[in-house]
């Protein structure tokens, strides 16, 4: 099956429903420098994942989903601290990075397929 939009890529739907997940969980932390960085490294991952299906080639496409997948890894590792720093609960913790988890995972699987 081709893909005609980056809104059908699974790992783009997960990635945003994270990015508004994290933007919520986060809204009312008083960390500002931190909620500011855990709110972008989210944000990247779908926009990567956007932009690099929009560049039309498969290798810059394959290029910005590393990046995406990167941003993934720095989002588990800042939901760590998080957690240790008691800024959520955590069920959460574990729920959002378990989500983390899964695209990572998603986002390699469409890497390969490249």
């Amino acid at each position: 099956m081709k893909i005609c939009s980056f809104e059908e890529i699974i790992s783009w739907q997960k990635s945003k429903a994270l990015t508004i997940d994290v933007y919520r969980i986060f809204r009312i932390c008083k960390d500002y420098s931190f909620k500011d960085q855990i709110q972008r490294a989210s944000l990247s991952i779908n926009n990567n994942i956007a932009e690099g299906f929009e560049r039309c080639s498969k290798k810059e496409f394959k290029h910005f989903l590393y990046i995406a997948k990167g941003s993934c890894g720095e989002v588990r590792s800042m939901l760590y601290i998080a957690n240790e720093l008691g800024y959520l609960k955590e069920q959460k913790f574990k729920e959002l990075h378990d989500k983390t988890i899964e695209i990572s995972k998603l986002l390699l699987g469409l890497i390969r397929t490249l």
